[in-house]
């Protein structure tokens, strides 16, 4: 720095605001605490180095001992035991408590003397018989606390030996008692042998070693020898380790044992009865299990683990065989028996109920219910990675057969022994009725979602009384209006769900079943198994259900698990997951009702639709992607079907006016022949692509002269083409369609032997028929139902068989209820078709010819020839119709209807043509008012027409003989009666009325007289002149 001419210092000043003293103090403390700890952390070094030396020093010493101790031991009795009698194991002598003291499992030496001692001790007592005289002398009471030290210590060290060793002895594990010659079998029997019942010490030392976890050595032992069960099969005889367990398994604490309580993790049940395939290796053990009073303490005590049980369970052996999975598999292989015998109690059932159901809720989806899938962030999935793994493919296949149809018979009929089956509804359920519902939905909806689901539905439908008890149940809670709750029986169901959330994810796919195989007499006349009573209730219940889960309680995953801990969003995602498949099970349950209700009704209609759909709901519905619009494509039932026509409409309207707006000035023409109008136009109309079908079509027709009619298609025409050509392809001369007894159609099996290109035709009627839905245009063409369904993708069943034959209906029901021997009735599995007098065999089943129809499959032979009828006959007719259908109609769209209402959508109702609705909605021109004298002659004489008169009126002034679906407000134009000629000479009066079918105009002569009117109406709309009168 360059000198400034001042002498003076200039004080410094620290720019951070502190003076030089304070920061020096801070660096002093600071240095001061890092020594403090520095010095702290050197004396505890060297503490810890003095407490290693010395542990290593006492450590050293000791084994230096147990060496001398040994070699004393062997200078005393020998190093095989060579100077060992009875009086060696007495309390006063030395011989146990030396060689406790020095033996190690990993010392050769040690295990040789212990195997030799394993046999000396079975030898004296097979002499003498009296294990406790051998141990205690005369008085055991007075040294008692040493008589049971060294046994408990013999014992153990017997185990720890055997777990040492068990690689070597892995091919004498499995050994029977008689060969005592190898090393293993001497000291399982000895260790059988000191742990029977009925000794003093029993009891106290069984606890020691499972506190000890002996236990745990002894399911390691176990799964060493299960590579060699083969070698233990093949001798029939029970091994001394399966005797060892045999007599573990008998400590649970009841009279004569006085075992005390334990810790659950080294319990028999969570060491021993979580290895694989247990009772396959062990047999006798299985028996003991079984038991009566075995079983159920076993099982009651899992279930008091809860919903905790899994964690409870010790380290899985392999991602394909985890312990829950082994427990699960060897408790349901064993709880037939125990279920099946006259004592199992109620409260035994409702604990294997609970400890299954937990246990199987951790199983990976094996069946073939539905995959749910998770919506979690990436934590979550590294999480969950190792969990849905697939079992071992026969331990899969144990748990699958152990769920069998007598398991779920006497599951069921003992949880509902006690359970109210009386109608009345004066009392909600009591606590063991919500015990027993709660513990058969839990077991059954994770079974359901676990499980392949047809193994088990018929038994459930058919041979248990579950349907009737759940209703009965749930009539009850609804009736009270208290629904218990069932949270406790699924770990992820919370508290606050609606109790009748679980009831129902079990009632409604068994019941929705059971309708698929009961006939119409057990449904209608017997009321079976619910009175139609009950089932006009229970569709309240479930639409009530279904608009909660879908409108108003309605939650979407995305939002719910956000700012959520992963298991915390599993557990809720789990809880959506129920509450989905509730809603889908509903939906279906109800929709199959609607169709029983429209087969014969039973209930109004109006049952089933929601109380909450109101304008802003229907404005929603038309947006995709709303939650309106999700209820119309799930449960299209909720909404009325004036409703859901509108929304149709709407959508055809939207499709309509996006074609027309493209289409521009181009326009697709037909130039018909009325005698050749099928041919022309399938020539034509085949041609067309699907955009030109949803696009505008114009006819022209030509007479039978072959000139073109007069008249020029705004609309009309094309109405009046469509109707004509319908009528002449569905007709049942042309070959394509045959009608039932009611005059309904359908397709014609034998189709081909009439037509060689009878699937292009079929294609063609399914384009024509979209055409006609499309545009809007009623025809009257009765389908019959099963049809229809064929329309909507859906499979028949019996109960739609009267429909199409009602003789073979009749005698499938004869066969199901026929109460003698069927296979005297010589049936086979094979049906004849009947096609124009040529008859052909067919196979119901691979090899059905030599498989004859007996009581136990007669079930299965209705419902295959019902299914032939119904579905297999008529697959590839409907199949193309289908695919030329959707070519205009999209599948969500035909989706919103059911069958019954597919038919009005195609043809309408006879109530479209009400005289007085079309009255109200009429327009006048030309000088006519709704007071003119002339219009009221002509509503007169219009009301006094037959209905087939008014059908042919209705088609002269618009082209088709069938109203507006909803009423002829919707006509669109309104119909509109113009004045003819303006004055009324004789002249104008003697003019036919005629008409414009693209305005829906009727241009009408004044008419004089009521009869005049009449005449003349009748005359034109019976001429058949086609345009030449328009």
């Amino acid at each position: 720095m360059f000198f400034s001419g001042d002498p003076s210092t200039r004080k410094r000043v620290d720019l951070g605001g502190r003076s030089s003293k304070e920061r020096d103090r801070k660096n002093l403390l600071e240095q001061t605490r890092v020594e403090r700890n520095r010095r702290l952390w050197q004396r505890q070094q060297n503490s810890a180095a003095l407490k290693i030396q010395k542990c290593f020093r006492g450590r050293k010493d000791v084994r230096i001992e147990k060496s001398k101790v040994r070699e004393q031991f062997y200078k005393t009795y020998g190093k095989y035991c060579q100077n060992v009698d009875r009086n060696s194991f007495c309390v006063n002598s030395d011989f146990l408590r030396q060689f406790l003291y020095f033996f190690k499992a990993d010392n050769v030496d040690d295990f040789l003397v212990l195997v030799q001692i394993g046999r000396l001790l079975q030898q004296f007592v097979h002499e003498d018989g009296d294990v406790v005289k051998l141990f205690a002398d005369v008085d055991y009471s007075s040294r008692c606390g040493l008589v049971n030290y060294r046994v408990k210590q013999l014992v153990y060290s017997c185990i720890c030996a055997l777990h040492q060793n068990r690689n070597q002895l892995k091919d004498q594990l499995l050994l029977s008692p008689e060969e005592l010659d190898v090393s293993a079998v001497p000291l399982l029997e000895v260790i059988v042998l000191l742990l029977d019942l009925k000794l003093p010490w029993s009891c106290k030392i069984v606890g020691y070693l499972i506190q000890n976890n002996a236990l745990g050595l002894l399911r390691e032992i176990v799964l060493t020898g299960k590579d060699n069960a083969e070698n233990y099969f093949s001798i029939g005889k029970g091994s001394s380790l399966e005797r060892l367990l045999m007599v573990v398994i008998c400590h649970i604490g009841q009279q004569p044992c006085i075992c005390s309580n334990i810790d659950p993790r080294y319990s028999f049940a969570s060491q021993i009865i979580t290895i694989p395939f247990l009772w396959h290796l062990f047999p006798n053990l299985r028996q003991v299990f079984a038991a009566e009073g075995m079983s159920q303490h076993y099982i009651h005590h899992m279930a008091t683990f809860g919903q905790n049980i899994i964690n409870l369970l010790p380290k899985d052996i392999s991602n394909q065989f985890p312990s829950y999975a082994c427990m699960l598999g060897n408790i349901l292989e064993t709880s037939g028996v125990a279920l099946s015998q006259p004592a199992c109690s109620f409260d035994m059932a409702v604990d294997l109920a609970a400890v299954t159901t937990f246990l199987m809720e951790a199983l990976p989806s094996v069946g073939t219910s539905d995959n749910r899938e998770m919506i979690l962030d990436d934590d979550m999935i590294e999480d969950e990675e190792g969990v849905e793994v697939a079992l071992d493919k026969k331990l899969e296949q144990q748990i699958h057969n152990a769920i069998n149809p007598r398991f779920l018979l006497h599951l069921t009929n003992i949880l509902f022994r006690e359970v109210s089956s009386v109608n009345g509804s004066e009392y909600g359920p009591d606590g063991r009725e919500v015990a027993a519902v709660g513990a058969v939905c839990g077991f059954l909806y994770v079974t359901f979602n676990k499980l392949p689901m047809e193994r088990i539905m018929t038994v459930l439908a058919y041979r248990t009384e579950l349907v009737p008890m759940l209703w009965n149940f749930m009539k009850r809670c609804h009736e009270n209006k208290k629904w218990s709750s069932l949270s406790e029986w699924l770990s992820y169901l919370s508290g606050d769900a609606p109790g009748w959330l679980l009831p129902l994810a079990v009632f409604c796919p068994v019941y929705k079943h059971m309708l698929m195989i009961v006939d119409n007499e057990e449904f209608y006349e017997q009321e079976r198994p619910l009175s139609l009573k009950d089932i006009r209730s229970l569709i309240i219940i479930l639409k009530q259900a279904l608009w909660q889960l879908l409108w108003v309680n309605h939650t979407t995953t995305s939002n719910s698990l956000k700012s959520a801990s992963a298991s915390s969003a599993i557990r809720r995602q789990s809880v959506e997951a129920i509450q989905q498949r509730v809603s889908i099970v509903v939906s279906e349950l109800l929709s199959q009702l609607q169709d029983w209700n429209n087969r014969r009704q039973f209930t109004s209609p109006n049952d089933f639709h929601a109380d909450g759909v109101n304008d802003y709901f229907i404005s929603q519905a038309v947006t995709e992607n709303t939650r309106a619009n999700e209820i119309l494509k799930q449960a299209p039932f909720l909404i009325p079907f004036t409703s859901r026509v509108k929304i149709f409409s709407s959508q055809l309207a939207a499709v309509r006016q996006r074609h027309g707006s493209q289409a521009g000035f181009t326009r697709n023409r037909f130039r018909i022949k009325r005698d050749r109008i099928l041919e022309d136009a399938y020539n034509q109309m085949s041609q067309l692509s699907e955009d030109n079908l949803r696009g505008l079509i114009r006819v022209t027709f030509v007479n039978e002269f072959g000139v073109e009619e007069a008249g020029i298609d705004g609309g009309g025409i094309f109405k009046d083409f469509m109707e004509n050509i319908t009528r002449a392809a569905f007709d049942v001369q042309y070959g394509l369609f045959k009608e039932t007894a009611d005059h309904l159609l359908y397709p014609n099996p034998g189709s081909g032997m009439i037509h060689e290109q009878h699937f292009q035709f079929f294609h063609f009627l399914g384009t024509l028929l979209g055409k006609a839905m499309f545009e809007g245009i009623l025809v009257d063409i009765p389908f019959a139902t099963f049809f229809l369904s064929k329309l909507k993708q859906k499979y028949n069943y019996l109960n739609d068989l009267p429909s199409l034959d009602p003789e073979l209906y009749r005698h499938l029901i004869f066969l199901k209820h026929y109460d003698g021997d069927i296979s005297e009735l010589e049936l086979y599995f094979v049906i004849v078709n009947n096609e124009y007098g040529e008859q052909t065999e067919e196979e119901l089943l691979p090899g059905g010819r030599n498989l004859r129809v007996t009581n136990d499959n007669v079930i299965t032979f209705i419902h295959l020839v019902a299914n032939h009828r119904l579905n297999f006959q008529i697959r590839q007719q409907s199949s193309h119709f289908l695919r030329g259908f959707q070519q205009l109609i999209q599948k969500d769209w035909i989706d919103m209807f059911n069958e019954h209402e597919l038919q009005l959508l195609i043809s309408g109702s006879l109530d479209s043509l009400d005289v007085d609705d079309l009255r109200q909605h009429t327009n006048y021109a030309g000088g006519y008012n709704s007071d003119h004298y002339v219009i009221e002659i002509f509503w007169e004489v219009l009301k006094g027409f037959s209905l087939e008169n008014r059908k042919k009126f209705l088609k002269f002034v618009t082209g088709c003989s069938r109203g507006p679906l909803l009423g002829f407000r919707y006509l669109e134009p309104l119909f509109c009666i113009q004045r003819a000629a303006g004055t009324a000479s004789e002249e104008a009066l003697d003019r036919l009325p005629t008409s414009a079918t693209c305005m829906n105009l009727l241009k009408l002569p004044p008419y004089q007289s009521k009869e005049q009117m009449e005449t003349k109406l009748l005359y034109a709309i019976n001429a058949d002149a086609g345009f030449d009168l328009s």
